[in-house]
């Protein structure tokens, strides 16, 4: 028991946090497999561990400290980090977990833990055992790649519950995507929400300076549907984007 009050503060620790906790390869090995047979702590995958609550016998960690420890440098993004923000329309069981190095998906306590790669590593806040996207990165992920926050539908009614988003933080991210693509998009949908997120005009402004005169579908299957063509940002569009919301219709990337 020596060992537990600091595994409670860990909550989900690595084979190598044990070694460094008892200085000693060997140690460590026996600590982690005395506390296992005492159900003091389990394995989650290979060489990763979560420690279980004398009280509650489940673990201490949560699905976004699981997830922050998933590979060195991990982060909580996509549909996970607008959960954790607290902007979810749907509580999903995968959880999206971004890295350099790569993971296998692993489950553990019926939920699926996924591998985003990823080449940024900014925009990300630290709390409590988690490393998650900001809301203004979160919102960039989710525009750029909608199938990873739950499709359009779900993306908009994320960004719907949002009372502001920084403006200057938007640009950095966007700026280290570096796609024109993204520009447009990412200009195109939040114009619907420029007051209720209260963007400026020279935010839309700095998008539409990236834009060339390459047209391009919001979504690919845009094309069998009805669209419209929306000059400013150089796209084509649904006739009315924020109708999926009202109707509750799906649309897919």
């Amino acid at each position: 028991m020596k060992y537990y009050p600091r595994l409670i503060d860990l909550a989900c620790f690595t084979r190598d946090d044990v070694e460094a906790m008892t200085g000693n390869r060997a140690t460590s090995h026996s600590v982690i497999e005395a506390y296992k047979k005492k159900r003091l702590i389990e394995s989650v995958r290979r060489d990763l561990f979560v420690t279980i609550s004398f009280e509650t016998k489940q673990p201490v960690a949560n699905r976004y400290v699981i997830a922050s420890h998933a590979a060195p440098g991990a982060y909580v993004a996509y549909h996970s980090a607008f959960e954790y923000h607290g902007l979810a329309n749907q509580v999903y069981y995968e959880v999206y977990a971004a890295s350099k190095s790569r993971f296998r998906t692993f489950e553990h306590y019926g939920l699926t833990y996924r591998h985003v790669p990823t080449f940024l590593d900014i925009g990300l806040d630290a709390e409590n055992g988690v490393r998650v996207t900001d809301l203004e990165r979160t919102v960039i992920d989710g525009i750029n790649n909608f199938e990873k926050v739950g499709g359009l539908e779900e993306l908009l009614l994320c960004i719907g519950m949002i009372p502001y988003l920084d403006g200057r933080k938007l640009i950095d991210y966007l700026n280290a995507y570096g796609t024109v693509f993204l520009y447009q998009k990412t200009g195109y949908i939040l114009e619907h929400y420029q007051e209720a997120l209260k963007l400026t005009d020279s935010f839309f402004d700095a998008c539409r300076s990236k834009i060339t005169k390459s047209k391009r579908y919001l979504y690919g299957n845009l094309q069998r549907e009805p669209h419209a063509q929306n000059k400013n940002w150089a796209l084509y569009t649904p006739v009315d984007l924020l109708a999926v919301t009202r109707k509750g219709a799906f649309q897919d990337e």
